[in-house]
């Protein structure tokens, strides 16, 4: 696809004109059914289920990053009609903890198996494992949320193993959605972090701009825009012109919410925003951001064109604001 003329005006704006490549998935998630151990007995002993394998690992041997990344892959064919997730039936699957991810309105039900002990994949002709940041973006939207899906709910099972009120080792419960203390008989439901990421703007000389900044731990031509975690007691709106002044040291005003997506790496949601740029601001932190560099349409097409601006990738909403804003699609990433 070409990109969109450097010139041409910005697409516009709100909720419904940004789609995260994680965001699009449309199988009911079937909540009502997590504690149907009936159903979930006979779900799993009707052939036509289709479960996901997920690979899986010890986190003492390699370390919980890479755990992280290791529970993001699945089997996945490429084809002629795109990028399509490998189920099998529950037969073929090894063992592991089975999460209930939904039931279609075909009435197939949906699991994943967190493979337990580093169990391999199983044997599919044409199939390959990789992690929901490489394909997220190129699976149809059923395969793209459950897979995110997935992922969500196994990394988060993978670091609640114990009651945080009295330590006590938890069990899984509801199809993977709760863990149980029965020391305590506290019910543990999966935290979602909210995140605020914002694209933000300005206009000198009748040109518009936006700001993108450059992490020290990244390579050297690679650009995003800004994010943070909210913190206790704040707005989204605040969060949004708190983390833009302590990180590069603007002021910003009219922050415009535009979307979300989940980030299952491990539990945060990110909530997309962007705000104008309307003067300077004190810099608290001289460390996450080490570089800004402002830019028209015409300036970020040729510098993504010629390789010298890297942009995130398109499994990432960073990626959905920079190309809302800029009003079409933009070559390269990372």
């Amino acid at each position: 696809m070409s990109a969109r003329r450097a010139d041409a005006p910005p697409q516009p704006t709100g909720p419904e004109a940004l789609r995260p490549a994680l965001s699009r998935g449309h199988v009911d998630p079937a909540g009502h059914r997590r504690t149907d151990d009936a159903w979930l007995e006979r779900a799993w002993a009707d052939p036509g289920t289709r479960v996901l394998v997920l690979e899986s690992g010890d986190p003492g041997s390699y370390g919980w990053q890479a755990l992280l990344a290791r529970q993001s892959r699945a089997l996945v064919t490429a084809g002629p009609d795109g990028h399509r997730l490998v189920f099998v039936p529950p037969a073929a699957a090894p063992e592991g903890e089975r999460y209930l991810l939904g039931a279609d309105d075909e009435g197939h039900a949906y699991f994943a198996v967190r493979a337990a002990g580093g169990a391999p994949f199983p044997e599919v002709a044409g199939a390959e494992p990789a992690s929901l940041r490489e394909v997220g973006a190129l699976l149809d939207d059923r395969d793209s949320g459950l897979l995110t899906h997935a992922v969500a709910v196994a990394n988060w099972n993978a670091g609640t193993r114990f009651c945080r009120s009295c330590g006590a080792p938890l069990r899984m419960a509801a199809a993977g959605h709760v863990r149980m203390c029965d020391a305590e008989g506290i019910e543990h439901f999966p935290r979602t972090d909210p995140a605020v990421i914002m694209l933000v703007h300005r206009e000198v000389d009748g040109a518009e701009q936006c700001l993108l900044g450059h992490n020290p731990r990244w390579p050297e031509n690679r650009y995003s825009v800004l994010a943070g975690f909210v913190e206790p007691g704040e707005s989204l709106e605040q969060a949004v012109a708190r983390e833009v002044a302590e990180e590069v040291g603007v002021a910003v005003a009219d922050p415009r919410y535009l979307g979300s997506q989940p980030w299952p790496f491990p539990r945060s949601l990110m909530l997309g925003f962007t705000a104008r740029a309307v003067g300077t601001a004190e810099r608290t932190d001289a460390q996450e951001i080490s570089d800004v560099r402002w830019f028209t349409r015409p300036e970020l097409l040729a510098a993504a064109e010629s390789g010298a601006v890297l942009l995130p990738g398109p499994v990432s909403i960073a990626r959905k604001l920079i190309e809302h804003w800029y009003g079409g699609p933009l070559p390269g990433g990372w």
